[in-house]
């Protein structure tokens, strides 16, 4: 389940992931299978191959990538997720959802 953001937060980051750009969403999310973590960062492109090539660089691997409808993306979670978002320049998404 996912909470935390607003409906033009999540509107904005499909526009980004149709338009071919590389887009960030971090939300709360809460489930069972995942009991360490209460956020998960969303990150999308419509292009496979440009999201596989910057996932690369993190160690991401291309079969890890969610194929939903039109907005392919990975989901991060715990420390991968806080080194990508530290490193991606977006603290900012880290400090909204910290308790």
């Amino acid at each position: 389940m996912a909470f935390g953001i607003k409906r033009h937060e999540l509107k904005a980051w499909k526009q980004k992931v149709a338009n071919g750009e590389i887009a960030f969403l971090t939300h709360y999310w809460l489930d069972p299978r995942f009991t360490n973590t209460n956020t998960v960062t969303k990150v999308g492109c419509c292009n496979i191959e440009k999201l596989a090539k910057w996932g690369d660089r993190y160690g991401l691997k291309q079969e890890w990538i969610h194929h939903r409808q039109e907005y392919p993306h990975f989901d991060l979670l715990g420390e991968i997720q806080k080194e990508i978002l530290l490193a991606e320049g977006l603290e900012n998404q880290l400090q909204r959802f910290t308790k």
